[in-house]
């Protein structure tokens, strides 16, 4: 069994080193334009010419959560790409956003600016009832940040493509569930996978449906959101603030409103990263599930885009 790794901006050794360990029958090595056709991949934005010089991969394994820029190459009809079930990364998506949620039910930011001013100044607790947290998307991530959010007695409800039940989160689907739910979500959080149908969803028209003074939290794809609409309805005060982690061209460049938008918090995409132990272990596990002829687990569905 020979394994390629074709990984952008990643430091290949670390990755070599586990996945040889994890798999000592495999030939595991770095790709390089010509190398000989191997049997499964492990890979991160991959150029099309890696895909167009492996013909005989039986499985692409993504490191990312999201498969959006990997769906966008030509791909071989029948090649199985698989995503990552959690390695990790879920429970790090549950505190950030649980992070970013309190820091603004709390208002942090508010006692953050009486420091610098050198006031003593306490807050009316406010009401958690009314806080109600709507999470767009409902897969292992948003499940996971669903009960890290429950800890804390926050009301959540949850929107998703298909029906889902989950304990506790009032569930919406489908295209006539999205107007009802944005309208009871105080806090949005976005955990979508970015397809042609999700691309741009969070716009002037949706965003609007918010109650007034809602807040948004954006984990999934910068592309989601329409920035030049955000920032209208941040100025005109229907949206109290945004949690930023994603951005339609990253890194953020210099000089863009968001920088410096006083109701806008950036973070470098940073909300869950990939766990290089985890990611390794969940990988051997499904190619010596596949060399078995068992069925795995994350197969994306081309149709889906997830």
């Amino acid at each position: 069994m020979h394994l390629t790794f074709c990984c952008t901006d990643t430091k290949a050794e670390p990755w070599l080193a586990g996945l040889r360990a994890a798999l000592p029958g495999a030939a595991v090595s770095e790709w390089t334009p010509g190398a000989p056709p191997a049997d499964y991949a492990v890979v991160w934005a991959p150029p099309q010419r890696f895909i167009d010089e492996q013909p005989r991969l039986r499985a692409l394994f993504n490191i990312g959560a999201g498969v959006d820029a990997l769906l966008r190459l030509r791909l071989p009809p029948g090649l199985r790409v698989v995503r990552l079930d959690d390695a990790g990364m879920a429970v790090q998506m549950a505190e950030y956003v649980c992070h970013a949620v309190i820091r603004q039910f709390r208002e942090f930011d508010a006692y953050e600016a009486a420091q610098r001013e050198e006031r003593w100044a306490f807050r009316k607790p406010q009401r958690r009832a009314d806080w109600t947290v709507g999470l767009l998307g409902l897969g292992v991530l948003g499940t996971r940040v669903a009960q890290a959010l429950q800890g804390f007695e926050f009301p959540v409800i949850g929107y998703s493509r298909s029906p889902k039940a989950l304990p506790g989160v009032i569930s919406f689907h489908g295209a006539d569930g999205l107007a009802p739910f944005l309208a009871r979500s105080r806090v949005l959080v976005n955990l979508l996978p970015l397809t042609p149908e999700t691309r741009g969803l969070l716009n002037r028209q949706t965003l609007a449906q918010l109650p007034r003074g809602a807040y948004l939290i954006n984990v999934a794809r910068g592309a989601h959101v329409v920035e030049d609409d955000l920032l209208a309805l941040l100025d005109s005060g229907h949206l109290s603030g945004a949690a930023l982690d994603v951005f339609a061209t990253e890194p953020l460049p210099a000089g863009h409103p968001f920088w410096r938008h006083p109701r806008i918090t950036v973070t470098p995409h940073t909300a869950a990263r990939t766990l290089r132990d985890e990611s390794i272990a969940q990988i051997a596990g499904k190619i010596l599930a596949l060399e078995r002829g068992e069925p795995i687990r994350g197969v994306v569905d081309p149709a889906r885009g997830y």
